[in-house]
């Protein structure tokens, strides 16, 4: 019999729903004790040495309201990440991590250029993550907790590599990486720089997102669609600068945001980062709110989960405490994501139908 909801949804119920994550990074989901017990062999220094310490110090240190400020965190997690061994057990760990969580589906992202300080080639990384993430899966379904993850490979923005980055796309999409991104500080670093990788791309039938929309406007978000073709946006929050107010008060959505409705283009969206970030300055002020109202294709996203001390549960959570969300919202946040997915249709429509459906009935919850 399914189980009645409230409307006001626990934690536990929160917990126990299907999630569908699209917008993580590896780097910035490792266990504290994991960066204490690789440190040393890694030769590298950390400011505290417990974990419980450690894990305060990044929430803490992230939590500047620059991106800048927040970028500089992952000095210490990338530093223990350039060896196979570590990388296949950051894999590995961030599988189980998202699975206990209740996430079904997940695209993690990364920039294989930042793991090559200890020799590794560019396909040695992909391959240790590869790896990592198949142990992973697989023990969690031992578990009872099955869960499909795959890769985004990044590009950073500020450096020269980002085609060489998609031609690594392209060479392991067919085992288990699923898409191209580009990362880093947005200002003076437009997506148009990297437009021979998305060219590239765009002919090989490939799928990316873009970080756009987080610390720079508009015109990132113009130039991430219309001259590069994202079939996402990461993060995508400052869309909401081109929605107005009309003067009997109901929205206004200028040419872009239309655009971006109408196509339903996915807005990776990750609430919690965004104020630590800077983007937004509180959940219940945070556009994701008017974008659900105006439905955009919203989803949410943990973004870095050790930076801000979260979980794709804990930003459901956020959410229904900010803006009086029910189950039924959130099962549409997950199926959005699962209809957003880099994976092939069918792979989609089978989590769909096979997965989050019959569980959010279970849960009360039928459409």
């Amino acid at each position: 019999m399914a189980e009645s909801t409230e409307r006001t949804p626990s934690r536990e119920l929160l917990a126990r729903a299907p999630k569908v994550l699209l917008h993580d990074h590896l780097d910035g989901g490792l266990r504290p004790q994991t960066i204490i017990d690789l440190a040393p062999g890694a030769g590298h220094e950390l400011p505290v040495q417990d974990a419980e310490s450690l894990g305060k110090w990044f929430r803490d240190s992230a939590d500047s309201g620059s991106l800048e400020r927040y970028l500089e965190t992952f000095d210490h997690t990338v530093a223990v990440m350039q060896t196979r061994d570590n990388l296949r057990r950051v894999a590995r760990e961030a599988v189980l991590d998202l699975a206990a969580d209740g996430v079904v589906y997940a695209e993690i992202r990364y920039a294989p250029e930042q793991h090559l300080a200890e020799g590794l080639t560019l396909e040695q990384v992909v391959e240790a993550v590869r790896d990592g993430f198949v142990e992973g899966q697989d023990e969690a379904q031992r578990d009872g907790q099955p869960i499909v993850v795959r890769q985004l490979l990044t590009a950073m923005r500020h450096q020269a590599r980002s085609r060489e980055i998609a031609e690594l796309t392209t060479a392991y999409r067919d085992q288990g990486v699923v898409g191209f991104d580009i990362a880093g500080a947005e200002a003076g670093y437009p997506p148009t720089r990297h437009l021979d990788a998305f060219e590239y791309l765009q002919r090989e039938n490939a799928h990316f997102t873009i970080h756009a929309g987080e610390a720079f406007g508009l015109p990132s978000i113009w130039q991430a669609i219309q001259w590069c073709g994202a079939d996402r946006l990461g993060h995508g929050v400052r869309i909401i600068d081109d929605v107005d107010t009309g003067p009997d008060g109901a929205p206004v959505l200028g040419r872009l945001a239309s655009y971006v409705r109408d196509k339903r283009i996915p807005l990776e969206m990750c609430p919690s980062s965004n104020i630590q970030t800077g983007a937004a300055s509180s959940i219940a002020e945070h556009p994701i709110g008017t974008l659900t109202e105006l439905r955009f294709r919203v989803t949410v996203n943990t973004d870095n989960r050790l930076m801000s001390g979260t979980s794709m549960t804990e930003e459901m959570a956020k959410l229904v405490d900010a803006f009086g969300y029910g189950m039924d919202d959130v099962r549409w946040f997950t199926i959005n994501a699962m209809k957003s997915a880099f994976l092939p249709f069918d792979e989609r429509l089978a989590i769909i139908d096979e997965q989050i459906k019959p569980a959010y009935a279970v849960l009360g919850v039928m459409s």
